[in-house]
């Protein structure tokens, strides 16, 4: 049996046992051939940075997983469910003109609603089904007044939709689950005109949309319907790479957004939820801006309706840091390499990058560093300075906090004073950002990395890599970065990757580690990596699964 090669988009959870089970696979993520965006929705996206994504349903007042505990529930659980739920349904304190003002703030630029997720559960005044909002205590049409609050805060509004719908197949006595379902074609017929009569009112009676996120089959009934009502709609999923709880390894050129949650669940879960660190998540916004993509970040209102404090003060820490750094977000694109070390960088059109230096934890209030930045060639007209501050002066001291730079042989040599006062305590943790006006990239061109296909050898995984591009014959070291598989959901939680030993690199850009040592019955992430010029270059995250077949697919 082969390996499962997948892109990172499609990384699903693998038990470390011959006895493999799969969890949480994502099998839509994908870009579509079936694409009718516009290149200036397009190009507008790519210059638009992060999205807000509120995930909201009927059984947030259980605080358990979105919709999916119907699949494999047992019937008296279904019926409870639909016909118990709608009854209790009452989020008055649901304020999407506060939730719209905190997402500018953090630097949003558009929202994704979940008006209907896979239980069928509408969060508008449909005609299509009596499982709605307004058949409620609540009684009020939600994507209404979401939308209303929205274009009033100058965000784009975008609505998440899901053609499978748990509620018609029980309502037609067909079994719940994922992916494709035998239907008659009576059947079929009928909830193909149950999907398009839902997608006509959502496009017709809220006026502009901007952005749709599909989630689920049949796309095609939603995306041909959705297109011919609103021509200028951008649809994400279902047309463009949409990876969720996981950013692509490398940079990535065609446009891209990246769900992810801020703890595990894409709902409200009250108890049992780990939360991801303000620090982490302003680090995640730019790691998709250095890679060229959209980081879309999910919170979960409560079922009254507010948002938990944890998710909101996670956003107001994520809002102070956009207000000091907003310049290096909006409008920028990648730079010829996404990241050196801890340094990430994007860039704008007019000659000026932003290096963004991560893990600044130990780096002190009024403490001068100095960094080398081996991508980057300075002019007689560069300029630096850090964003927020003046450089001029700091609180209290009569230090020397001026910006520097001088070229040297290593790259250029940047020195910074962290001079701003932010937490009383002058233990702000986040990231520090330079800019540099008026730099050059060392590098005319830049060679790609691509992870390559893993398999057995023996009793031994094997890790494939290649170089390409006309600089590969000058590549440096070839190796991977590793660490056990824990499933999506948990990747972000996952041990820090490991770096393995050095390889040589072929003369056709191949190289190739069989890891000894390792449990062949573990599942790993791996990324191939080259060392070019002192500058990691990435490839893109794949996952090696334990199969007992040993032959290598080249």
């Amino acid at each position: 049996m082969r390996t499962l090669l997948l892109p990172i988009l499609y990384i699903c959870a693998l038990l470390p046992h011959p006895a493999l089970a799969q969890n949480d696979v994502v099998k839509d993520a994908g870009a579509s051939d079936f694409n009718r965006n516009k290149p200036e929705r397009v190009e507008w996206f790519r210059q638009a940075g992060s999205g807000l994504f509120i995930h909201f349903g009927v059984d947030a007042q259980l605080g358990v997983v979105i919709s999916h505990s119907l699949v494999g529930a047992s019937d008296e659980y279904v019926q409870r469910y639909f016909s118990q739920l709608p009854k209790t349904f009452d989020p008055y304190r649901f304020n999407p003109r506060e939730l719209a003002v905190l997402a500018r703030l953090a630097g949003m630029k558009y929202v994704m609603f979940t008006t209907k997720h896979h239980s069928g559960f509408c969060l508008w005044d449909t005609k299509t089904t009596a499982f709605n909002c307004m058949n409620t205590p609540y009684h009020r049409d939600m994507v209404k007044e979401y939308v209303e609050a929205v274009r009033a805060e100058g965000l784009e509004v975008g609505f998440y939709f899901s053609p499978e719908d748990f509620h018609f197949l029980h309502e037609h006595h067909l079994p719940i689950q994922r992916g494709t379902i035998e239907m008659d074609a009576a059947t079929r017929a009928e909830y193909d005109d149950y999907t398009r009569k839902q997608c006509e009112e959502l496009m017709t009676n809220y006026g502009k949309i901007d952005l749709l996120f599909i989630d689920g089959e049949p796309k095609d009934v939603v995306k041909r319907t959705c297109w011919q009502l609103q021509p200028d709609l951008l649809i994400t999923r279902g047309a463009m790479k949409t990876p969720e709880q996981v950013l692509p390894g490398a940079t990535v050129t065609d446009p891209w957004l990246s769900c992810i949650t801020m703890g595990t669940a894409w709902q409200y879960q009250p108890t049992n939820e780990r939360y991801k660190t303000g620090t982490q998540l302003i680090g995640l916004a730019i790691e998709a801006r250095a890679k060229g993509g959209s980081l879309l970040l999910n919170v979960g209102p409560k079922p009254n309706g507010e948002l938990p404090a944890e998710l909101e003060d996670r956003l107001r820490e994520m809002a102070a840091w956009y207000f000091i750094n907003h310049d290096c977000m909006d409008s920028v694109h990648a730079w010829t390499v996404s990241r050196e070390g801890d340094i990430w960088f994007t860039a704008d059109s007019s000659h000026t990058l932003y290096a963004i230096v991560t893990n600044c934890e130990n780096w002190k209030e009024g403490q001068r560093r100095s960094l080398v930045l081996r991508s980057v060639r300075g002019t007689a007209a560069t300029r630096v300075n850090v964003l927020g501050q003046n450089s001029r002066v700091i609180e209290y001291k009569n230090d020397d906090v001026g910006c520097r730079w001088r070229q040297t042989d290593s790259g250029l040599e940047v020195s910074v004073v962290k001079a701003q006062r932010i937490y009383d305590d002058h233990r702000w943790p986040n990231p520090v950002v330079i800019r540099l006006d008026h730099v050059e990239p060392v590098f005319t061109s830049v060679i790609s990395v691509h992870t390559g296909n893993s398999a057995l050898s023996g009793d031994k995984p094997v890790f494939t890599g290649r170089v390409d591009g006309p600089s590969k014959g000058r590549a440096g070291t070839g190796y991977f970065y590793y660490r056990p598989y824990a499933g999506q959901i948990e990747t972000l939680y996952a041990a820090p990757w490991k770096r393995s030993r050095p390889v040589a690199i072929a003369a056709d850009g191949s190289f190739r580690l069989v890891m000894t040592g390792a449990d062949r019955w573990h599942s790993f992430e791996y990324r191939a990596v080259v060392s070019w010029y002192g500058v990691e270059i990435n490839g893109e995250d794949k996952l090696y699964q334990p199969v007992p077949d040993p032959k290598l697919i080249e």
